[in-house]
């Protein structure tokens, strides 16, 4: 028997909607019988490719006399975190407050006034791991419901205060940003952290790291510190060398479990496979290696073969487990490899570093053990042979695996991820000159524009001919980073008419009581007790950062100091934080790494100012924004007067003034690079 998420949209949802336990989505409806029944209120959050969500509703959830005991004593809602990302961060942060750790599934327990005084993630249905069983918490949270109400009353006023002090944000000292020597301690921080052996941060699980990886490269380009530039080749060789990228069909996964990349957790997300697309077009630029071609190449094959829908938008994401198992899909027995590839290759299985028992739990993750130099040179053979066979050997299993029974799909559309892919096929385009990029780029911000724009508004989430839930933030800030990107790649100032527009918008509706900083939520939205204010950095950049970005930007292209000075005066709040918690400040360090150095605006206009540019933009130029006028059309304030007939001329712009125009490009790198 079906439960109330049958006709929802969400795939996450859907997966529960068969459960005897009787779920709510995210509403009102809920919380108004709460109040009505005076019973706590379950709020149990996680999303689709989550395998330890699946593990808890085959342990739980699907038990007939635990979803009894849930259906008697509570009133409980199903969030999908991608979704109602407003939610999933509010009670976060509460329970991360609450047991010093978070995850997914993440389960809360509220009153009907929705403030949370109890939560934690991932319970067995017997005790283990030092967790009570989920039964067991159960019986205790209505117990205190019942009969000390008012230790959840006051755990519930300590977590609002908790929440809304969290949400306040900090006044800056000092009147003047500092320059490249907080750059340098920055950089020193993440060096500190660095895996200096396998590359990435900290100890596993690791996870991508995509924005300090960034901020490597870039200060490396700036100052030339080797040690900055090894460890981010380090992090992305050994990613793509790892388990977790797909040897065989491209595309990373979420994150791994071992510190050496080996073991994914196989879920691959669009988000994190658009920021490594990013990261990879920066050090293709940086070092032109053949291998970050290759890596862009291959994940955004991916994303067009396996996320893309038909409406020209992507999906969210490719589920973990195929017929329950972990990584079934992507992951091969021995005797899988002796019927596909005879068992007896030893060059691809010196390559792929396959071995008869397995490397993981009896079966092999395809990784790349050995580098094919090093195999020819072992075996007196020529390279490009052996690279000739070992692409023939990955034809044989990627067909082999295209007949295996496939991960489920997120088939639901986000807006902030889609943005993030819009970026890097942009930056696919600029960096390795590939028109394709571009044409994919215009098609899929056509589409975005289309399906996930109401009246005026932008919309969260689109599925089946259908967008929902008003947009947040990250969704705003991503799709203006998206329009300014794509406008510098095109040529097309259409783009940043259309990035100003919605910058209008967030500034009106969803600015911070401080007058600077952004909400997560739009100042309009009800339904969550606190309204979060995001900082810093998560698997997905600080929405505020890009914003701080977008404004600095907009403010110059639009001549509008006020947002260039809120711009600096965001970042210069931040600035502090950053120089001590870099790696998760790691987007704000980026920007005021390119601040320091001196954000400039390059503006070429006249009959062959599309091809200047062009030439421009394939330099790494981190801190500089190229605009292109080919026409006399002054569309934007920064273009008046800079339009001379019959001469093509490059000006190179600072915060508050243009340089002379020059029309030589070497002169014009020269002016950026100062």
């Amino acid at each position: 028997m079906a439960n109330r998420l049958l006709h929802e949209q969400s795939p996450y949802l859907q997966q529960h909607a068969h459960n005897p336990v009787d779920w709510y989505p995210w509403g009102d409806e809920a919380f108004e019988r709460a109040l009505r029944e005076d019973k706590p209120v379950l709020v149990s959050i996680g999303y689709s490719a989550c395998h330890w969500c699946h593990v808890m509703e085959r342990e739980s959830f699907e038990n007939a006399a635990v979803a009894a005991y849930m259906n008697e004593h509570f009133i409980n809602i199903k969030v999908d975190r991608e979704e109602h990302p407003d939610v999933d961060h509010m009670y976060m942060d509460a329970v991360q407050a609450i047991s010093g750790s978070g995850g997914w599934p993440l389960n809360v327990f509220v009153t009907p006034a929705r403030v949370p005084f109890y939560g934690g993630t991932y319970y067995p249905p017997r005790q283990a791991f030092n967790r009570p069983s989920w039964p067991d918490l159960l019986h205790r949270m209505h117990e205190i419901w019942m009969n000390r109400r008012d230790e959840v009353d006051a755990q519930g006023e300590q977590m609002l205060q908790y929440l809304r002090q969290a949400s306040k944000t900090t006044s800056a000292t000092g009147a003047t940003l500092p320059g490249m020597d907080a750059c340098e301690l920055m950089a020193d921080n993440l060096l500190k952290q660095a895996d200096k052996v396998h590359g990435g941060f900290g100890n596993a699980p690791k996870f991508p790291g995509t924005m300090a990886i960034s901020f490597l490269l870039e200060y490396y380009h700036y100052t030339g510190d080797e040690a900055a530039l090894k460890q981010a080749k380090l992090s992305l060789d050994a990613m793509i060398a790892g388990g977790i990228y797909d040897q065989l069909g491209g595309g990373f996964a979420r994150y791994a479990t071992d510190n050496e990349w080996l073991v994914p957790h196989f879920e691959k997300m669009l988000y994190d496979n658009a920021l490594m697309v990013s990261v990879l077009c920066d050090a293709w630029m940086l070092t032109k290696e053949e291998r970050y071609r290759v890596a862009i190449t291959e994940t955004n094959e991916f994303l067009e073969r396996e996320l893309k829908d038909a409406s020209g938008l992507f999906y969210c994401a490719l589920d973990a487990d195929s017929e329950g198992v972990e990584g079934k899909f992507y992951t091969w027995t021995w005797q899988d490899w002796q019927e596909i590839c005879g068992g007896d290759d030893s060059l691809a299985r010196a390559y792929f570093g396959l071995d008869e028992g397995g490397n993981w739990e009896h079966t092999n993750i395809l990784h790349i053990a050995k580098s094919k130099q090093e195999i020819a040179a072992e075996n007196n053979i020529d390279t490009d042979q052996l690279s000739t066979h070992i692409a023939a050997i990955k034809k044989k299993l990627f067909e082999a695996r295209s007949k295996r029974i496939r991960p489920l799909t997120d088939d639901k559309s986000l807006l902030s991820w889609n943005a993030l892919v819009n970026v890097a096929l942009s930056k696919a385009y600029v960096a390795l000159a590939d028109e394709k990029y571009l044409l994919r780029a215009k098609e899929h911000m056509q589409a975005m524009l289309q399906y996930f724009v109401q009246e005026d508004e932008l919309m969260h989430t689109w599925k089946q001919g259908r967008a929902r839930i008003s947009a947040k933030l990250d969704d705003y800030a991503y799709l203006v980073q998206a329009l300014l990107q794509l406008a510098t790649a095109s040529g097309n100032n259409d783009y940043i008419i259309q990035a100003t527009k919605w910058t209008e918008k967030v500034v009106a509706d969803f600015t911070h009581d401080d007058g600077n900083f952004f909400y997560y939520s739009s100042v309009r939205q009800t339904g969550i007790p606190v309204r979060k204010t995001d900082l810093y950095d998560g698997a997905l950049p600080s929405a505020n950062a890009v914003m701080a970005q977008n404004l600095l930007l907009l403010g110059i292209c639009n001549e509008r100091s006020e947002w260039i000075e809120r711009g600096g005066y965001m970042l210069q709040q931040v600035t502090g934080t950053a120089m001590r918690y870099t790696y998760s400040h790691a987007y704000w360090a980026m920007l005021l790494q390119r601040y320091a150095k001196g954000i400039k605006t390059v503006i070429c206009t006249g009959d062959d100012a599309y091809a200047t540019a062009q030439h421009i933009l394939r330099q790494y130029i981190p801190h500089g924004y190229i605009i292109t006028s080919e026409k006399e059309i002054f569309d934007l304030a920064l273009l008046k007067n800079k339009y001379f007939t019959g001469k093509t001329l490059i000006f190179v712009c600072k915060q508050d003034a243009c340089l002379s125009p020059v029309s030589d490009i070497k002169a014009t790198l020269h002016i950026i690079n100062q």
